[in-house]
């Protein structure tokens, strides 16, 4: 079988779409979705305005880009690894907590975590780009209330009976600590949010051995 020639345009086309994401999602998180500019991503990215522009089409079309890549970066770096080690159920859960933690803490982003930061800058401007951040932000919260339900049919938090509820709590613990780490430069907001998650998982009913495993010294 004869095998197709490389397009090498393309293969540049979409390296250079890569690494111009790249400064964009991480810039998103300083400087917001909105203070994007092409004539600042050609500085930072070492590429001509007129090829972003040609790359992207429009600032909109940027941001949407920018949403989809955070998307990637998150789901490969939380919920795949996640996912990958362990069974569903509180195990799952325990390691989804953990590797939140550890995504925001270590700065993959390195305004703290994309979505925290985009929600806010979006919240109240209808559109495209809310309803993407809306959705990602969703999908996240779809996942993590699905892995407590699985803990709680199989009795694993045998004294929870809302897994909603609860995604909503740790949510609100994470990103509370994604913030106020940030804002006070300290890691301690995410110390005292491994004793939150961790009481109340306690205070469900779950297994305190795995539960333990919740927090920067986990895997």
């Amino acid at each position: 079988m004869t095998q197709a020639p490389i397009d090498r345009r393309r293969v540049r086309g979409d390296e250079s779409r890569r690494v111009v994401l790249d400064h964009a999602v991480q810039s998103a998180t300083v400087d917001g979705l909105d203070g994007l500019t092409i004539g600042r991503l050609a500085d930072a990215s070492g590429h001509s305005k007129s090829g972003i522009a040609t790359l992207f089409g429009s600032k909109e079309q940027l941001q949407l880009a920018a949403v989809a890549a955070a998307r990637d970066v998150f789901i490969d770096t939380v919920t795949t690894p996640a996912r990958a080690r362990t069974p569903r159920g509180l195990a799952r859960v325990c390691a989804l907590l953990t590797d939140w933690l550890t995504y925001s803490r270590e700065r993959v982003f390195r305004g703290g975590c994309f979505f925290a930061a985009a929600s806010v800058e979006f919240a109240a401007k209808p559109g495209a780009v809310r309803d993407a951040i809306v959705a990602a932000d969703q999908e996240w919260e779809d996942y993590l209330t699905a892995s407590l339900g699985h803990a709680m049919t199989a009795r694993e938090l045998p004294l929870l009976d809302d897994a909603r509820q609860l995604t909503f709590e740790f949510v609100s613990l994470l990103e509370s600590a994604n913030t106020r780490s940030l804002l006070h430069e300290s890691v301690e907001p995410y110390e005292r949010a491994e004793i939150a998650l961790r009481s109340r998982l306690l205070a469900l009913g779950g297994d305190p051995a795995l539960i333990e495993t919740i927090g920067s010294t986990a895997a």
